[in-house]
């Protein structure tokens, strides 16, 4: 499958995080919108193959299928950026300051497009609110509460637990965007990534691009979860523990 060499890899990572930091706020805002979007996409498709298998692996298998569309139409997703920048940066291709205005800018398109989605597909899901015990619906205000007042619950512990499930989330979310450059062909580029991507899925890591749909798709649909509770128990720690 045309197998490039680690130090090959090594460079090719430099060479995309230098480019991620010189794209215009434009192009950050477009690419972050379809990158949150597209993942959206992938989470209620793996939320549907758990619900009709009663089995999360199988949604794990599928989950996938939106990191890769991500990677390979060169879209962006901050929690790969975290890999990639800041190696150009020691290197002294780019600047800190032009790292921090790219996640800053990615993160503010991923929460658009994950909040259009959320918008959209809950009238989908409720069939334009007249059917509220769907049970992806029912999934997703549960998801939602679990992942902010599960942790709220547990006060200090619950806020180290969910930034430790932030580092082994995005251990294997940037091995994933890594893998994808160790081969030229496209089944091989899918074949390396997918492995990472489904390991942190399957095992309910916390994934801060994930998260941005999830929660407020289920406050959307009704789930008992302030802003606060988002963003202080969830949101924040999980991009700290993803960085």
């Amino acid at each position: 499958m045309a197998y490039i060499k680690p130090a090959e890899v090594l460079e090719a990572m430099i060479d995309s995080g230098t480019a991620k930091a010189n794209l215009t706020v434009m192009q950050m805002l477009i690419r972050g919108f379809l990158g949150g979007a597209i993942l959206a996409f992938a989470t209620t498709l793996a939320y549907t193959a758990t619900t009709q298998t009663s089995l999360g692996l199988v949604g794990a298998l599928v989950f996938p299928v939106g990191f890769v569309i991500i990677v390979l139409l060169g879209l962006e997703l901050v929690t790969g950026s975290f890999a990639l920048i800041p190696l150009s940066v020691i290197e002294r291709r780019t600047t800190f300051p032009r790292m921090l205005a790219n996640y800053g800018w990615v993160i503010a398109g991923h929460l658009i497009g994950c909040a259009v989605y959320a918008a959209l597909y809950g009238m989908s899901a409720t069939r334009m609110g007249t059917d509220m015990d769907n049970p992806l619906v029912q999934l997703l205000i549960k998801t939602s509460e679990a992942k902010t007042l599960g942790y709220k619950s547990m006060g200090a512990q619950g806020m180290i637990l969910v930034a430790v499930k932030a580092v082994l989330c995005n251990w294997m979310v940037t091995l994933g965007v890594v893998m994808a450059m160790t081969s030229k062909s496209t089944i091989g580029k899918i074949a390396a990534m997918w492995l990472p991507v489904l390991t942190f899925f399957a095992q309910g890591f916390e994934h801060a691009v994930v998260n941005m749909f999830v929660i407020p798709a289920g406050m959307m649909l009704g789930a008992h979860v302030s802003m606060a509770d988002w963003w202080l128990w969830n949101q924040i720690p999980v991009l700290v523990g993803n960085l």
